[in-house]
């Protein structure tokens, strides 16, 4: 491909597909009647979060060739995602995700993905790497190590992007698409080599590092390489920690949960904005906390992505 003459704050590479999530609540999928169809997938909603805050961004995934990856172009240029590296796979349906919803914490994920999905089927050879090495943030997750093409195409262009600017690891670790935790490891580790963040909560820390108390997280990961860990502790909050000595660990902000889905990708979306505007660790961590209880507060993920004055607002309502 050819170079991109736009520089974008944030890029994005991995899963993309389509929500439905049930419109009642508390009521298991085999008794739902009626669903909302939203844009899902973690790399799209990374992108969409980002976007919402006033950042420039793009997303590097692929959909089938059918109605519902038109859908998913057109969600995310409404959305302000740039979708030009969003291509079609000619005989992969886009993939569908559902959920039950029991709030506080309770919404089981039921991925159709299968014979495969088609954001697996990223190929080296069709990457912008000018594109990729320019971001001011290049953002990956764990899901894109899981099968080829995808997982050379994702350690490609880590490598190419060359740790310059912030390089983004979420973790996000799938255990229904992976054969065991042991097989994925290698692969992390790889990946951990290249990323100058980390982020994961404790379920995906401890299959990148094989410890699960957070500061011992946080510590294997900054010895695997990356500059900032970031390890998510659900209600205990978020820790952060960075290679230079600081740290942040930051409460959560309570709010009545929804749907607790679209949080970690709000999360993702305002790290994002916190590190691109220079801001110190704790403002950091406290923004991405609210983003993220935001999310959990509303039904989808996409569109739940909230603004910068209401995560302000939210936090001023928080603050003692």
């Amino acid at each position: 491909m050819t170079e991109s003459p736009q520089h974008f704050d944030l890029i994005t590479m991995g899963r993309i597909g389509v929500d439905l999530y049930p419109l009642q609540t508390g009521v298991p999928l085999s008794e739902v009647e009626t669903f909302g169809k939203f844009l899902g997938g973690s790399a799209a909603n990374v992108a969409v979060a980002a976007a919402r805050l006033g950042r420039t961004t793009a997303v590097i995934t692929r959909t089938g060739d059918d109605p519902f990856g038109t859908y998913l172009h057109r969600a995310l240029k409404e959305f302000g995602v740039d979708d030009r590296w969003v291509t079609p796979v000619d005989d992969l349906p886009t993939p569908v995700t559902f959920c039950e919803i029991f709030p506080p914490d309770d919404f089981p994920l039921y991925f159709y993905r299968r014979p495969k999905a088609p954001d697996l089927e990223i190929r080296t050879g069709d990457l912008d790497l000018a594109a990729i090495a320019a971001a001011r943030v290049f953002w990956i997750t764990g899901t894109g190590l899981c099968e080829e093409p995808s997982r050379t195409a994702t350690l490609a262009a880590l490598a190419h992007r060359a740790r310059s600017g912030t390089t983004v690891f979420d973790l996000d670790w799938r255990p229904m698409f992976w054969q065991d935790p042991d097989q994925a490891r290698p692969y992390y580790a790889e990946a951990l080599r290249h990323a100058t963040v980390a982020v994961g909560n404790l379920d995906e820390c401890e299959i990148a590092t094989g410890v699960r108390e957070p500061r011992a997280c946080a510590e294997a990961l900054l010895a695997a390489g990356v500059e900032l860990a970031v390890v998510k502790q659900g209600p205990r909050g978020v820790l952060a920690v960075h290679r230079d000595g600081t740290s942040a660990e930051v409460p959560p902000v309570p709010v009545e949960v929804v749907n607790g889905l679209g949080a970690g990708d709000a999360f993702g979306g305002s790290l994002c904005h916190g590190l691109l505007s220079g801001w110190d660790l704790e403002r950091t961590m406290r923004a991405a906390n609210a983003a993220g209880a935001l999310a959990a507060s509303r039904l989808a993920c996409s569109s739940a992505m909230p603004t910068p004055a209401e995560i302000d607002d939210l936090l001023a309502r928080a603050t003692p």
